[in-house]
């Protein structure tokens, strides 16, 4: 990356988003220097226009940012910082800075299988002779809840026996199966995700 750091007098805006959630954490400033701070010690690091020095988040509260990923916008002035909170980010105690417990209600709060839903939606149309999961959202509903149950128990079978390999796999594929049921019934995880929070 090649910053432009004068166009803004030494610093650039760094919107922080959750690596996981895609939710919005903070924005912050950088100069090269907490750039580099952030690049070297893999925890992000702003500066501080208050204070005029850089301070790692978190370093006396202890909720850091882990980098997971750096990039720069089109106009190579602004950061785009993915990363791992560790607890709440905001300094009044709450997942981000922008109110409460942050944007919410979103379909792509729940990162990549956003994207996996709207591909399980559109295999609603497809070919089912060339599409398994068009198949099973074209056949009987039964044959979804089938697999449910199949991959529940194959997923239990390899927690107890096989390796974490395995069970990652058979995880992946109950969890496949359980969005494919969801879409056939027209819900979605975002549904199953509103609902746990709720709860929590």
């Amino acid at each position: 990356m090649n910053i432009n750091f004068e166009k803004g007098g030494g610093l650039v805006p760094a919107i922080i988003q959750n690596a996981d959630t895609q939710q919005v954490l903070m924005l912050g400033y950088m100069n090269a220097q907490a750039l580099k701070a952030t690049k070297d010690s893999g925890f992000v690091t702003f500066y501080s226009r208050s204070r005029n020095c850089l301070w790692r988040k978190g370093e006396t509260s202890g909720n850091t940012l882990k980098l997971v990923e750096m990039t720069a916008d089109c106009d190579q002035d602004t950061l785009l910082i993915r990363a791992r909170p560790n607890g709440p980010t905001c300094h009044e105690g709450t997942i981000s800075c922008f109110g409460g417990q942050g944007p919410q209600g979103q379909i792509n709060n729940y990162g990549w299988l956003s994207e996996l839903t709207a591909l399980i939606d559109d295999r609603k149309i497809a070919n089912p002779e060339t599409s398994y999961t068009a198949k099973l959202l074209q056949g009987p509903l039964t044959k979804c809840a089938q697999k449910v149950g199949e991959e529940g128990v194959e997923t239990v079978i390899a927690a107890l026996s096989e390796t974490n390999e395995h069970l990652t796999a058979e995880a992946a594929d109950l969890l496949y199966h359980l969005m494919v049921l969801l879409a056939a019934k027209n819900l979605s995880m975002e549904n199953v995700i509103q609902e746990l929070q709720k709860r929590s």
